[in-house]
């Protein structure tokens, strides 16, 4: 009898420690189940909704309400009704170095809550605020970056613009007191000389400011293109025809036929387009070199490039060369904003075409494209000349 008693002890101790330790596998399998679901989180709503979820399983309970304070407070009912009347069975809180950043509310009225369960979700509240922690942690390094390069392209924004507006503003003034003074006939050949460096400076400050106008309007989302069927190569001609003084220094070929269809464009975004892209080939392509403005059609789109003869870009700079305030080959000694291509790049993707630069072997070119159907309206094309008696 005495051995069957001790015999006996001993397998009720045995079987306590066996379950014990199956109890102890299973948490740790929980809990590693759970570790492996929150690594990697940055969101407090994915991680809130997780961390009810295997509350929810582990307990089996009727309702699970996980309430997050902070800047944002929220809370997740599992399932997703209104939570019971009564008062929660059991209420954990969520426990993090800076503070309380929540509390997780279980409703469970089938089952007492064993003291094994509560502490195996404190534990997942532990574990919870771990990972709400670092995901705060990991959205205030977010936007102490996005501050931090805030600044950066301010800084940048205003050295580029009080450059750019320093030497125009300088002839302007040079010369209206030259013309003020009356340091200059009236019959002068250089009175005309002074009024038109006056008004083509007045036409580089006014596309600057209308530079940084449209760069805040593309970023706003509010950059709508006035799309109608217009001529391009009354709007290439246009444009040539204001810079004409600008580009004197330089030949420009155009291969843009006058029979090729209409083009659905907003007219005045497609000329800053060819501004801006002809006014960077001028900046950069050396005196006496040539610039080419070619276009035609490519199934159903119309293919415009502007090519230089200026230096070309390296292959790993060729895609961020549209980027804002991204410049690389002469910077030192050519003013501009560094907005121009970026704003062409808005104006091209807002008419649902595409543009990229190139090396070419004599330089580097401008490509953009512009899709011929508008609204599901193929391009008319223009009517042909006929000779009449």
């Amino acid at each position: 009898m005495v051995v069957a008693v001790v015999i006996s002890q001993l397998v009720g101790r045995m079987q306590a420690s066996l379950i014990a330790a199956t109890a102890r596998e299973r948490e740790a399998t929980q809990l590693y189940e759970l570790s492996i679901a929150l690594t990697g989180l940055h969101n407090e709503h994915a991680i809130a909704q997780i961390l009810a979820r295997q509350v929810q399983e582990v307990s089996q309970g009727e309702h699970v309400e996980l309430n997050l304070t902070g800047t944002e407070p929220f809370s997740f009912h599992l399932p997703e009704v209104s939570s019971p009347i009564r008062p929660p069975e059991l209420t954990v809180s969520i426990q993090a170095a800076r503070g309380n950043l929540g509390e997780i509310l279980l409703w469970k009225s089938a089952t007492p809550i064993a003291s094994g369960e509560k502490r195996l979700l404190e534990t997942f509240a532990s574990q919870g605020a771990l990972a709400l922690e670092r995901a705060r942690l990991a959205q205030a390094e977010s936007r102490a970056k996005v501050l931090e390069e805030s600044d950066h392209l301010k800084s940048i924004l205003l050295s580029s613009v009080s450059h750019e507006l320093r030497t125009p503003l300088s002839t302007i003034k040079a010369a209206s007191s030259s013309l003020r003074g009356n340091e200059v006939g009236w019959d002068s050949p250089a009175r005309v000389e002074l009024i038109e460096a006056i008004d083509d400076e007045a036409d580089h400050l006014n596309m600057l400011v209308g530079n940084l106008l449209d760069m805040s309007r593309i970023e706003s989302g509010a950059f709508k293109p006035k799309r109608e069927w217009n001529i391009l190569s009354e709007i290439v001609g246009s444009v040539l025809a204001r810079m004409r003084h600008s580009a004197d220094e330089h030949k420009i070929e155009i291969d843009v036929s006058e029979n090729l269809p209409f083009v659905p464009v907003d007219y005045v975004q497609m000329e800053q387009v060819f501004t801006n892209l002809v006014s960077n080939s001028l900046k950069y392509a050396p005196s006496n070199t040539l610039i080419r403005i070619r276009a035609n059609i490519q199934n159903d789109t119309i293919h415009v490039q502007v090519s230089n003869q200026g230096p070309q870009v390296p292959t790993e700079h060729l895609e961020r060369i549209f980027d804002k305030f991204y410049r690389i080959t002469a910077a030192d000694r050519v003013t501009g904003t560094g907005l121009g291509l970026s704003i062409c790049k808005g104006i091209i993707e807002a008419h649902g075409g595409q543009i990229w630069a190139e090396n070419i072997p004599d330089g580097l070119a401008f490509n953009f494209t512009i899709p011929l159907i508008w609204e599901g309206v193929s391009a008319p094309s223009l009517p042909m000349d006929t000779e009449t008696e």
